[in-house]
């Protein structure tokens, strides 16, 4: 009998794949041994491609005479740091007495690259090559893929796409990096003093710059409007005030007039308030302990403001005396027909579901937000989770169970009984249906998984939790009650909407309030700054929301971006200037509104009266107030949203048959972003700023962008990133061959190489290295009379 080769790509692996095999295992130098079997490892990859003076001693000299350089046949090599880990291994799977080789590499193109590279370097023939494909590292998961294991010609698709990922990488950054800093490199080292510099570019990272870059310049650009809302001060008829509030003592609600991501305004909110004694009411005395809300003003049909150019959108003014003429106007005539009347009354129940399940992404995202962690430290963290078997496997895009984990995540879920922080969720979840349905729910969908499903809890690794640092044990937290929160049924909300008239103009007010916190009550983090107000972080108040002129927040996903974070999410190539309407409050101003918010019990008083109100209904009028706000630019990149924005590429492209097409399909991959972002600040491309994970470009960043934006303007476009991603995709699925794939390479790759080597757009850029060279600290340009 032939012995059998597991190889894996770390020994960290390795040792829970003998620990699974359950043999007795003797300790070798880079291998575990026992009859028949022997356990072995990578260290990460043992084989690169080789440099093209390995083809030709002349390529190691920069010359422009030698680009474009594209090899007939790819040269590889060992890594120098790890040759006799590599002749271990190859004495191994070459060894004649080695019958089956099990191939335990992660579970990915990366995975399969590493292994494959190996084998082809050792020249292993004529053994059984099976692949190992696993979701975790549980001792039942392991023994399931080994089992399961497939030949590997299997996935010779995605090996190919592996191959031409790298070979891509490679032929990019050999001949565009080349041709730049030959032709422009001089130019920027002069202009900043420097020794010395490479102008390093990349299919991803070059775009990812891009889009930094472009966003600065953005802000830079912006030049603020200031705008005027008008709005009235309300409250119910006399008659009703007291009955409305119960009796109970007036309570403030706080302000969700928060804007969007180019709007800052100070706005006015349905509020509960005590009006001062002695205050002027246009129309009654002062209510007892009357309750006052505010309702927006918004241009109508009706409206003597309908189509004039003093609108600055639907709700203001570009000007305050138009504001106040608005307000002169309403204080005229008759008093009954000045009188606020209740045009429309709209009542409906809303449901929100539980959010989707964690991609490496959207953790990412989230880790960004809450604990101000970059990607990179995400990954690392959702790492060890993996390897401690506390998750799944991490570098996964899907964000649902596939079917046949959903007919077996009752032991998932079970195995978080042991643990006190979800005990109660786990008990209240088995005592329902919700297991028996999750397979036929939106949360589980087999077409919307590549290569793993999304990260949940395994329901193992308990002990091992008390090993990890607390902010992986935080990580480790956002995982499962997010996982967790799926078998809970939706949240459900009361909307009011109010439409309000005087004289010939609408004003508008709506309120929310959750009648049923259903899924909220599992997102209660520990680590939540409102955690004994049984709130989650960034999410406000669930119980009753705020009333405003215009809408009201809801209670977001948790873990979902929300606010400025909505916006990088989306990767919005074209904003609108300026929303001014009062917008939901979300991040820090949604918990502000809830440490406003008062008694739960007197806010749904009060919104049960203002949900009794019917169409023809009299209300007091206490006052008219001009709001005054100021358009925003567009926020910063955060790391986080850096991350989604890459992910969600096709947001980017006008074109909609296009965007539709590479759907799903981002700059990058879960595996290899957050190494992206690394890279470009360890280039000092782009500056992070670890407290904030806000990203900027630096100085050097932005004459690299100029540079490519003049000489090889397809590497700033996502549309172009993102195609050559689906590509690669496609191949992976065998619709594209790999030589389709490669003619089209080679031909992009001699084009724009020639491109660069026949234009010349120095004297452009030393004009555009001075404009840049204005917003960084003093004397960084102190080169610009040099070209």
């Amino acid at each position: 009998m032939g012995k059998s080769v597991f190889i894996a790509e770390k020994p960290s692996v390795a040792r829970e794949f003998a620990g699974a095999l359950s043999l007795q295992f003797r300790a070798r130098d880079g291998y575990l041994e026992a009859e028949n079997t022997i356990v072995t490892w990578c260290v990460g990859h043992l084989v690169t491609m080789s440099y093209p003076d390995a083809y030709d001693a002349k390529y190691k000299r920069w010359s422009l005479s030698t680009i474009p350089f594209i090899p007939e046949q790819y040269r590889y090599q060992v890594i120098d740091g790890v040759k006799k880990q590599f002749a271990i291994v190859k004495s191994i799977l070459t060894d004649k007495a080695v019958e089956t080789i099990y191939i335990c590499t992660d579970s990915g193109r990366e995975g399969e690259y590493i292994y494959r590279l190996v084998a082809m370097e050792a020249g292993v023939r004529g053994k059984k090559q099976r692949r190992v494909w696993i979701d975790s590292q549980t001792k039942e998961e392991i023994i399931r893929g080994i089992k399961e294991a497939k030949d590997d010609a299997a996935y010779d698709c995605l090996g190919a796409a592996a191959f031409l990922r790298a070979k891509e990488d490679y032929l990019m950054g050999i001949n565009f990096s080349r041709a730049l800093t030959l032709k422009y490199g001089d130019s920027i080292r002069d202009f900043l003093r420097k020794d010395r510099c490479v102008i390093a570019v990349g299919r991803v990272m070059t775009c990812v710059l891009g889009m930094v870059v472009e966003r600065e310049r953005e802000i830079r650009s912006f030049v603020k409007t200031p705008f005027y809302r008008v709005l009235a001060r309300l409250s119910l008829p006399t008659a009703n005030t007291e009955a409305a509030t119960g009796g109970l003592p007036v309570i403030p609600i706080a302000a969700s007039d928060s804007v969007s991501a180019h709007t800052s305004a100070a706005a006015g909110s349905f509020s509960v308030t005590e009006q001062p004694q002695g205050t002027a009411v246009p129309t009654q005395p002062d209510l007892p302990g009357g309750a006052v809300f505010e309702a927006e003003w918004h241009v109508s049909e009706t409206s003597v403001y309908a189509g004039t150019p003093a609108l600055y959108k639907e709700n203001g003014f570009k000007e305050r005396k138009d504001a106040e003429a608005l307000i002169a106007y309403l204080s005229e005539g008759e008093e009954a027909e000045r009188r606020p009347r209740v045009v429309s009354v709209s009542r409906k129940k809303e449901t929100k579901n539980p959010p989707l399940l964690y991609n490496l992404a959207e953790l990412q995202n989230d880790c960004s937000r809450f604990f101000k962690i970059s990607p990179d430290q995400t990954l690392a963290a959702a790492q060890e989770l993996y390897e401690k078997k506390l998750t799944t496997y991490p570098r996964t895009d899907a964000r649902v169970l596939s079917s046949a984990v959903a007919k077996e995540i009752s032991r998932n879920i079970k195995g978080l009984a042991a643990q006190p922080m979800y005990a109660p969720y786990v008990r209240e979840i088995l005592a329902g249906k919700a297991i028996s349905g999750i397979g036929k729910s939106r949360y589980t969908n087999d077409k919307a998984i590549t290569d793993h499903y999304a990260i949940i809890p395994t329901g193992q690794g308990e002990r091992a939790l008390s090993s990890v640092s607390p902010t992986v044990a935080k990580v480790y937290e956002l995982i499962c009650r997010r996982f967790l929160a799926i078998f809970y049924p939706p949240a459900v909300y009361d909307r009011i909407a109010l439409q309000i008239g005087i004289r010939t103009e609408l004003f508008a007010a709506s309120a929310k309030t959750c009648r049923e916190r259903g899924y909220l009550e599992v997102m209660n983090y520990s680590f939540s700054r409102r955690k004994a107000q049984g709130t989650e972080e960034n999410v406000g108040a669930e119980r009753a929301e705020s009333v405003s002129g215009n809408r009201v927040s809801g209670a977001e996903d948790p873990g979902t971006a929300t606010g400025d974070d909505a916006e990088h999410i989306a990767g919005m190539a074209a904003r609108d200037d300026a929303t001014n309407s009062a917008g939901a409050a979300t991040g820090d101003d949604a918990e502000n509104s809830a440490d406003a918010a008062g008694e739960p019990a007197a806010q749904e008083a009060l919104l049960a009266a203002l949900g009794k109100l019917r169409k023809g209904t009299a209300l007091s009028l206490r006052e008219y107030t001009v709001r005054e706000g100021e358009t925003s630019p567009p926020k910063r990149y955060n790391s986080g949203s850096m991350i989604l924005t890459m992910e969600n590429a096709g947001q980017f492209i006008e074109e909609e048959e296009l965007r539709e097409q590479i759907k799903g399909s981002g700059i990058g991959t879960s595996a290899t972003r957050a190494e992206i972002l690394k890279k470009l600040v360890a280039n000092q491309y782009l500056a992070l700023n670890k407290k904030t994970q806000i990203i900027t470009p630096t100085q050097l960043g932005e004459m690299i962008y100029d540079t490519v934006a003049c000489s090889l303007r397809p590497l700033l476009n996502p549309k172009l990133t993102a195609s050559w991603e689906m590509g690669l995709s496609r191949v992976a699925e065998g619709s594209v061959t790999e030589e389709e794939y490669m003619a089209k390479l080679d031909d992009f790759v001699r084009r724009r190489t020639n491109h660069v080597k026949e234009t010349d757009f120095r004297g452009q850029l030393h004009q555009l290295f001075c404009q840049s060279a204005a917003y960084y600290q003093k004397g960084a340009g102190k080169g610009a009379g040099k070209k």
